[in-house]
């Protein structure tokens, strides 16, 4: 799994912790998902090209770096993901922000696109598509599909668990896109959860459950 990266990071082993208990509010869960995916923003843009730049500071002259003007865009997948993208916004704040939401056709039980609204330059920029869970990979697989349509090159994944199905799904479908998650869970269970998990995500960020 060579494209697939899976934190250790203390801080986010901890609110992953935290965020897995069935006893965290609606309110916590809200908070850890927005600050799990800020942590997780800060490897997951490791690679950002950077440029030299001379900064006066109030002593002397100082060189040096900044990102070299390259253009992200991140891509909740609906609803769940947008869940993520408070936190993304305050590490990179002139990311512009598109939205996709999908649904699975009952009959074919392939993603249909029910919402897709992405800036206008979006074949320019770099897409970092964010969902909390990588279950079947259905979603995510769809989701990388359609804005490769786009004209988009790049595209990374971000999750905050992932199972090795939906890993695998991705995988076969977009080896090319790079997979981050904090936790790479055991297997998903006949509904289609990831065990051990968190239960649903949407439920538990929105409080609609």
């Amino acid at each position: 799994m060579s494209n697939v990266m899976v934190f250790d990071h203390p801080l986010i082993q901890h609110k992953l912790s935290v965020l897995r208990d069935e006893k965290t509010s609606v309110k916590e869960f809200r908070e850890l998902v927005s600050e799990i995916a800020k942590l997780m923003c800060y490897e997951a843009t490791r690679d950002l090209p950077l440029e030299e730049v001379k900064v006066k500071t109030p002593v002397a002259e100082a060189t040096c770096r900044r990102i070299a003007g390259k253009k992200l865009a991140i891509v909740p997948i609906l609803r769940a993901g947008l869940g993520m993208v408070d936190g993304m916004v305050d590490m990179i704040p002139n990311a512009k922000v598109g939205h996709i939401g999908l649904f699975r056709d009952p009959e074919t039980l392939e993603p249909v696109k029910y919402y897709f609204k992405m800036p206008p330059d979006i074949a320019e920029r770099d897409v970092i598509i964010v969902d909390p869970m990588l279950a079947t990979g259905g979603s995510a697989v769809a989701a990388a599909t359609f804005i490769k349509e786009t004209g988009v090159k790049h595209i990374k994944l971000m999750s905050i668990i992932g199972a090795p199905e939906g890993v695998q799904a991705m995988q076969a479908a977009h080896p090319d896109v790079d997979i981050f998650v904090a936790a790479l869970d055991d297997h998903l269970n006949e509904h289609g959860y990831i065990v051990p998990g968190l239960g649903d995500a949407g439920d538990r960020i929105f409080g609609t459950k």
